[in-house]
């Protein structure tokens, strides 16, 4: 409890009734203040109420996957309700939305997709703004895509592709998951940075993009590892290269694409959480310890591994600047490629 003191002046307590009163009234004040609730503690206390990590992605998909393990972590330690909210669409903006105007108070917040820093460079005109109206809680980690290849286009590495686009320009074809997925802008960048020219076809997803290799329809993919490794093991895709800084373990052989090419030595993309501005420091600093720990877990680490995701803890004030620079990499990108006005 708090104890404020309390002042008063002989002078004012008139008369002889005022000077019997006065240790009466006294006496009253300070059963009221033990009475009253200690506002600092109530301030401080987290969670309050249910917490709501909010998605733009599908219910079942990987990163639904991950969110839901650390809601129902972050559920176990916190002993209130924590749920994921999925608001697939609108290029991440119907889940981002909701999470820039919601109250600053730890109990909404936002799981990061690559489409957080992708909308940004390919609409001028958003519902909020990335940087303004987010401050970061923590990264949680990368999402490993892949560049492979039809096992019939008979291509063994990234340098026999090169080649084999150079020899024949305009006339291979490269299958991507929709226009402004990390999957489009990983073929966009790659084929820039190799210098291809490729006829590059978006589809509405990872699967019906990856179908079109395996049909013969296409030469070449970038897309997930989690949606192409089955059919990498089955001979029916080459894998030629990893996006990601490091060598998979789940692929040991293959090398990344920036042991290559410099512009893929740092990730493009990643996935973490977000709250909205004004958050008090001490709550995401509450909220970062305790997500850093469940990402520690032997078990998370294993969930992600089987999925082609790689565990990237980071502080907050580190997430904000890895956010930063992805928005900043990805409005080059599009400059690079002629898609954005200077």
């Amino acid at each position: 409890m708090r104890v404020f003191p309390i002042f008063f002046d002989a002078q004012d307590l008139r008369g002889a009734a005022n000077r019997r009163a006065a240790p009466r009234v006294i006496l009253m004040l300070c059963v009221a203040l033990a009475a009253a609730p200690d506002v600092s503690h109530a301030q401080q206390k987290f969670p309050a109420k249910p917490v709501r990590i909010v998605a733009s992605t599908m219910p079942g998909s990987q990163p639904d996957g991950i969110a839901r393990f650390i809601a129902q972590k972050l559920s176990e330690t916190w002993g209130v309700p924590v749920v994921v909210d999925n608001r697939a669409g609108g290029g991440g903006t119907l889940a981002a939305s909701p999470v820039a105007k919601a109250a600053p108070d730890g109990h909404t917040l936002l799981y990061v997709l690559p489409n957080f820093v992708i909308t940004p460079a390919m609409q001028s005109s958003l519902p909020f703004d990335p940087v303004k109206d987010f401050t970061a809680v923590a990264q949680i980690g990368i999402s490993t895509n892949i560049l492979v290849a039809s096992s019939t286009l008979g291509v063994k590495s990234v340098k026999d592709l090169v080649a084999m686009a150079h020899a024949q320009p305009g006339k291979l074809i490269l299958s991507t998951s929709a226009a402004g997925s990390a999957s489009h802008l990983s073929g966009l960048k790659f084929n820039l940075a190799a210098g291809i020219k490729a006829i590059q076809v978006a589809y509405k997803g990872g699967p019906e993009s990856m179908l079109e290799v395996l049909g013969g329809r296409a030469h070449y993919h970038t897309g997930t590892l989690g949606v192409t490794l089955p059919f990498i093991k089955e001979g029916k895709l080459t894998a030629l290269a990893v996006l990601t800084p490091q060598r998979t373990p789940v692929l040991p052989d293959v090398p990344t694409l920036g042991e290559s090419y410099a512009e893929f030595k740092r990730p493009e993309t990643s996935h973490g959480l977000m709250a909205p501005a004004g958050t008090p420091r001490a709550l995401i600093n509450q909220i970062n310890k305790e997500v850093l720990r469940i990402i520690d877990l032997p078990e998370a680490k294993e969930r992600m591994q089987t999925i082609g995701y790689v565990a990237a803890p980071t502080s907050a004030e580190e997430y904000n600047k890895i956010v930063r620079a992805q928005i900043e990499s990805m409005i080059k990108l599009m400059r690079d490629a002629g898609l954005r006005g200077k």
